[in-house]
């Protein structure tokens, strides 16, 4: 095990230089840190408002593999990430 002397140091003067580098690095992670959110599902209604279109066009997407659709079993109720759709219309409006 090492060991580490310090020589005229006071204890204030290393506490003081422990504080300023724990704060350093909290405002570091501060600046840095973005939560992760949690996922948005929605309906194919939702769905078909979003991009103005009909619920048949939904499913004609979900078909051709455009949309990719998540499907809670033994309720039959189809749902789609936000997060997908949005990516979608920046893919459409860039085109």
């Amino acid at each position: 095990m090492k060991t580490i002397q310090f020589i005229q140091v006071t204890p204030e003067q290393l506490q003081d230089g422990i504080i300023k580098a724990i704060n350093s690095k909290i405002e570091d992670l501060k600046k840095n840190f973005k939560p992760k959110e949690p996922e948005e599902y929605l309906t194919r209604n939702e769905v078909a408002q979003m991009f103005k279109i009909d619920l048949s066009s939904v499913h004609n997407w979900t078909k051709k593999g455009k949309l990719k659709s998540y499907g809670i079993s033994g309720s039959g109720r189809i749902y789609y990430k936000r997060s997908e759709l949005e990516n979608l219309l920046i893919q459409i409006n860039a085109n």
